[in-house]
């Protein structure tokens, strides 16, 4: 992954903000809405699209492109700072690839302790009835 190459293909749209502001909120666009195209990228190669298209399935719009928005600032450049940071971040973890489990075996003193600690609350459960007089 070439984070240089991603960063240049990315699209960015200025929108008006909703929500309280006043004024500013009515003037100013500073709301950061970033686009992905995940089929037209070159900086990555076909296996990082399968990943990331396995991964984001449910995050990517049906022409598979990814969409996020940021209006937690009032300036547009931090909003665009905080957009970009947040789909880096999103496509890194989409690229990790998990590890395999191996299956292990389960000791035999592990079961042996299991099977003993249950005979042993069942013992101080029937410890507590009452008990039979005749």
């Amino acid at each position: 992954m070439e984070i240089e190459k991603i960063i240049q293909e990315l699209q960015y749209k200025a929108v008006r903000s909703s929500g309280a502001g006043g004024q500013n909120v009515n003037k100013v666009s500073s709301k950061v809405v970033l686009n992905f195209d995940l089929n037209a990228s070159k900086a990555l190669s076909e296996e990082e699209k399968e990943l990331i298209l396995f991964k984001l399935s449910s995050r990517l719009t049906s022409e598979n492109i990814l969409i996020l928005n940021c209006d937690e600032d009032r300036s547009q450049i931090k909003n665009k700072a905080i957009v970009t940071k947040r789909f880096l971040e999103i496509i890194k973890n989409a690229l990790i690839v998990p590890k395999i489990r191996k299956a292990t075996r389960i000791p035999k003193s592990v079961i042996r302790k299991r099977i003993k600690d249950k005979k042993n609350i069942s013992e101080v459960k029937n410890n507590r009835k009452k008990p039979n007089l005749d």
